[in-house]
């Protein structure tokens, strides 16, 4: 997914849900900081999103245009709709939010996550793409570990994920 692309999903995730805010949890939220992201982080063609002040809608959003709409046939794209618990995130990351609005957006705003808080909510999943994902983000030069290893401090996650993850975060490149 490309950053004018991410655009279309907020502007149309915004109409749906009725909600001028969406915040995007998954990998393409990437593109908040990184509007012209690197192609292997841009290899999902799928943005998980949360109408910020009505998540009640996510539904609305999936049923409409979600894996195997017509809207997906059409653009080669989606929207999962999903809630505030999809994610595991470090306290204050919706202090960190950047923000996405352009002519494209059509007047909503996108939140996505901050980098950090983006690769540590892919850390505590721990599916292999996750771990991939980081990879290939820590690549581009802008993750500071010091500022992982802080955030991870207020992740909410068992001990013993803490430390698989303090050690993730650890591994020489």
């Amino acid at each position: 997914m490309k950053r004018r692309e991410l655009e279309h999903v907020i502007r149309a995730a915004a109409s749906i849900a009725d909600d001028d805010e969406i915040i995007v949890i998954g990998s393409q939220a990437v593109l908040g900081s990184i509007p012209d992201a690197p192609r292997n982080l841009l290899v999902s063609v799928e943005a998980d999103v949360i109408p910020k002040n009505r998540p009640e809608r996510a539904e609305l959003i999936e049923g409409a245009i979600g894996e195997g709409s017509l809207f997906h046939d059409t653009f080669g794209y989606y929207a999962n709709g999903v809630g505030y618990d999809t994610a595991v995130l470090p306290k204050g990351w919706e202090k960190r939010l950047v923000p996405v609005r352009s002519a494209d957006t059509g007047g909503a705003t996108g939140w996505c996550l901050e980098l950090h808080d983006l690769v540590l909510s892919k850390y505590a999943a721990g599916r292999e793409k996750d771990l991939r994902f980081n990879e290939e983000l820590i690549l581009t030069g802008r993750i500071d570990r010091r500022r992982l290893l802080s955030l991870l401090r207020t992740l909410p996650v068992s001990e013993a994920a803490r430390r698989r993850i303090s050690r993730l975060v650890g591994r020489p490149r």
